[in-house]
């Protein structure tokens, strides 16, 4: 079955792999259906789920019993009105309840909102209109509860239904919620597919995290999940019988690329660990004790773990790490592969894109480098007249769709023509990421097109000097920004977050700008280094550089 959507042939090369891949894409496709049900048919005991909480309570799902219980879900938000079309915001965390909710929505045509929960009552508010949100499913945490009701008293629209999804037994029933556990045990566990949904219906909405303005709603239609076949196969390195584990929460695109589609369209079984603190000692031993095959993680994770003593774990299980989210300093990169023997494979994409570039088996990693373009993919870097880069010369990563949309890329911003034509203009669209590429073709990530210092005359991407600084045992974390500079134009900025028996002070301000200069070139040194307890960040985790450029351009104009 799963041989009809994924390439039955073995690539002799990258070169091979880029001209003959390419993926079967049936009529209203719908991947609870078309996927997850036939394989409860063929793989009915097979463990599809595994689901653990850093309490150690434990769960296993076979595919049988998925196809189940996400039919139940089916049957109770069809009870309570939800049908094809209706946007239902998830705010489940990494409860084991997301996937058959999540496939039960699929099943019915409706629209999921993964969202997390650490959004504030003003951003629940913002997306509950600009959405018409029509459900709300989250986990009964009381300060969620709060905030969900502080932010239906301010939207424009009451939801049909409200429900959610029990954390403790002694946790009072939310006033006007119902328990989903509950309505799923009574559930019926049998349905028709009598809902027939198009592939280009909208199935997700994606509110992104963006580091400036409003979130923008990213719409995937029903075909996305097959996009991440080339992510979980030819990227993750996935396979039938393995296990794998992306940390992520539910509420990020990330979760879409390592939690659900892909894996199982290869066959292989997901594994969930439901942590509110992250503890990296304990994940590790959950990587070794479930003999996790297949792992990753964003470089944050890989940052930890190298502080372990990562040789009293035991990994024999363990074939394929990688990495994405940001670019990962090299020096993370050498330490992880002398402590494991594993290289990390670096990828990039975007929520609206799937894996657009990759280190895929044929290509020997390098460290910092995103790899090379996916096969869907028509990537280029483009100057600022539109004219193509030259090697080595730093451009804005675009991706050419006159000849035909990659699978998987997102179908524009939902309800705002204007944003997506902003970005996706004749045939072209435009990521707004920085990157050079090198004689080998492998590319490099620079920043976010307004992350780029222009000091001096030079161009200077802030994650090479981050890098940089990020090799010196005192920095734990680092944001670079350009601030204003009477004779320079812009100055380079390091803000930086110190590891634990480090002290600011002038004389390691003075060693960390000379060992910049030592490592990278010396114009590129922060003539401004300031010490902070914590970087701003997104809900996802993204530093806010923009935050910083402004605070500083604030205080400049202060100082007159």
């Amino acid at each position: 079955m799963l041989e009809h959507y994924i390439p039955s042939l073995e690539f002799d090369s990258y070169a091979d792999f880029c001209r003959c891949f390419t993926v079967k894409t049936p009529d209203n496709f719908n991947f609870a259906y078309d996927v997850m049900d036939k394989l409860a048919l063929s793989r009915a005991r097979d463990e599809a789920l595994v689901w653990r909480d850093e309490a150690g309570d434990f769960r296993r799902f076979t595919y049988e019993e998925l196809k189940i219980l996400s039919n139940k879900a089916a049957n109770v938000l069809m009870e309570r009105g939800i049908g094809r079309g209706d946007p239902v915001l998830l705010m489940l965390k990494r409860r084991w309840e997301y996937w058959p909710i999540l496939l039960g929505l699929h099943k019915i045509g409706a629209v999921a909102i993964p969202a997390t929960h650490l959004l504030t009552a003003k951003d629940i508010a913002y997306r509950w209109d600009a959405a018409d949100i029509t459900g709300i499913i989250s986990v009964d945490e009381p300060e969620l509860m709060r905030r969900i009701a502080e932010a239906e008293g301010k939207a424009g629209k009451v939801p049909k239904f409200k429900a959610f999804v029990r954390l403790r037994d002694d946790t009072p029933a939310p006033k006007g919620r119902l328990d989903f556990k509950t309505l799923m045990d009574k559930a019926p566990e049998t349905l028709a597919r009598r809902f027939p949904t198009a592939n280009e219906d909208p199935m997700l909405l994606y509110f992104t995290s963006g580091t400036t303005g409003f979130p923008k709603m990213v719409r995937h239609n029903f075909v996305y999940p097959l996009g991440h076949i080339l992510t979980a196969k030819y990227w993750q390195g996935v396979e039938p019988g393995g296990l794998h584990l992306t940390v992520a929460e539910t509420g990020w695109a990330k979760a879409a690329w390592g939690k659900i589609y892909g894996q199982w369209l290869c066959g292989s079984a997901v594994f969930v660990y439901d942590f509110d603190r992250f503890v990296p000692s304990a994940m590790l031993e959950i990587i070794a004790e479930h003999r996790i095959t297949t792992f990753c993680a964003p470089p944050t994770i890989y940052r930890f773990f190298v502080k372990e003593d990562l040789g009293k774990y035991d990994f024999s299980a363990l074939k394929r790490c990688c990495v994405a989210g940001e670019p990962l300093n090299p020096e993370i990169y050498e330490r992880f592969k002398a402590a494991t023997g594993l290289s990390l494979r670096e990828a990039y994409g975007q929520t609206e894109l799937t894996v657009v570039m990759g280190t895929f088996p044929w290509l020997n990693p390098k460290p910092g480098s995103m790899g090379k373009p996916s096969p869907c993919y028509e990537v280029d870097l483009a100057r600022e007249d539109g004219g193509s880069c030259d090697m080595g010369e730093e451009g804005e990563i675009i991706i050419r769709t006159g000849k035909v949309k990659p699978l998987g890329m997102f179908d524009g911003y939902y309800r705002d023509e204007e944003l997506t034509k902003s970005v996706w203009r004749d045939g072209v669209y435009h990521t707004g990421d920085m990157a050079w590429r090198d004689e080998d073709g492998y590319y490099w990530f620079v920043g976010r097109a307004d992350d780029v210092i222009k000091s001096s005359g030079y161009r200077i991407g802030p994650f090479e000097v981050e890098s940089a600084l990020l090799e010196h045992p005192a920095v734990l974390e680092c944001a670079v920004t350009g601030v204003p500079d009477p004779d320079r134009g812009t100055a380079v900025k390091a803000t930086v977050v110190l590891a634990k028996g480090w002290e600011p002070g002038e004389d390691l301000k003075a060693a960390l700008q000379a060992h910049v200069k030592k490592t990278t070139a010396p114009y590129k040194y922060p003539r401004i280094v300031e010490f902070v307890p914590e970087l701003p960040k997104t809900i996802s985790g993204k530093i806010r550089r923009v935050q910083i450029r402004e605070a500083s351009q604030a205080a400049h104009d202060e100082s007159g």
